[in-house]
């Protein structure tokens, strides 16, 4: 069954995944032919995206994001959770005398529902900060050992555990503040303010009725475009994405807020628990699987 946060980002807007996969896969491919009009125009030099290791003030906006830029840190920790999963994997195999098959590196991803403006007008859709490769970074087996398929799962439940340990703390929590956030998109002020996203698409532009034909958009365009021209592209769909958005988040984030502090007296006993023992409880896991945390910063 797929975590609370999981379903939000991967729903009907996940088609920007989709598009950050397009672009990093032709980027390897080498860069394409210029159009007929001449060599394609690079974009503006931005220096990548950092990492910032600051934890915030409260252990709470970790978990219970209200703004874009909170998110972050909310990336920050899935991140950390699935390092420490593959972390405990890769040590159980490697006391058995087995070694994994290659395991994904993890992605920072961003969440629809709470858009990180500022983050997107400056590295578009497809581009985040490097997820840190931890010391004891897990990898393909080099003993020539892969182990049986039920050695794999066994230690692949191993790593699961250690994740569900730290995730467990917050997760229900965490489920139910973003089924609130979700119903925020029927208020009637939030969809007044979308109704006005096609006009302002189409000003930049982009023929979408919605937020979800703006994805469809960029997919198209991530897809079609040269190689050599995807970083403007994606550049400039994230400022046109951002610019329109501005006056939805003009209405929303105030409102998430004021819901945050009345599900944080809702549900105070539980997330006053979560924030005594949230942070030792990264540290313990950080200092037994060598995973630090780390955080996506524009």
């Amino acid at each position: 069954m797929l975590r609370p946060a999981v379903r939000l980002r991967f729903g009907v807007r996940g088609l920007v995944a989709a598009a950050a996969i397009t672009l990093l896969s032709a980027c390897a491919a080498g860069p394409g032919q210029p159009e007929a009009g001449g060599p394609s125009s690079a974009p503006a030099p931005v220096a990548p995206a950092r990492l910032t290791h600051a934890l915030p003030d409260d252990p709470a906006r970790m978990f219970l994001p209200a703004t874009g830029a909170e998110t972050r840190w909310t990336q920050g920790l899935d991140v950390f959770a699935r390092q420490v999963s593959q972390a405990a994997a890769s040590a159980c195999a490697r006391e058995r005398g087995f070694g994994l098959p290659e395991q994904p590196r993890p992605a920072y991803i961003r969440f629809s529902e709470l858009p990180d403006l500022d983050f997107l007008t400056r590295h578009g859709f497809a581009r985040s900060a490097e997820v840190p490769v931890p010391a004891a970074a897990p990898g393909a087996d080099r003993s020539g050992n892969p182990g049986s398929p039920e050695a794999v799962r066994g230690c692949h439940a191993v790593g699961k555990a250690a994740a569900d340990t730290l995730r467990d703390a917050y997760a229900p929590l965490q489920g139910r503040w973003f089924h609130q956030l979700a119903a925020l998109r029927r208020a009637p002020a939030v969809t007044r303010a979308l109704s006005a996203l096609p006009d302002c698409f189409a000003e930049h532009g982009v023929r979408a009725r919605d937020e979800d034909g703006f994805f469809a958009a960029v997919d198209t365009a991530l897809s079609s475009a040269p190689s050599a021209d995807l970083l403007r592209v994606d550049r400039e769909l994230g400022r046109t994405y951002a610019a329109c958005m501005r006056p939805v988040e003009a209405v929303r984030e105030p409102a998430r807020l004021r819901l945050r502090s009345r599900f944080l007296v809702d549900h105070a006993d539980e997330i006053g628990e979560v924030r005594r023992t949230l942070v030792p409880s990264l540290r313990r896991a950080a200092d037994k699987h060598g995973v630090r945390l780390a955080f996506p910063a524009p």
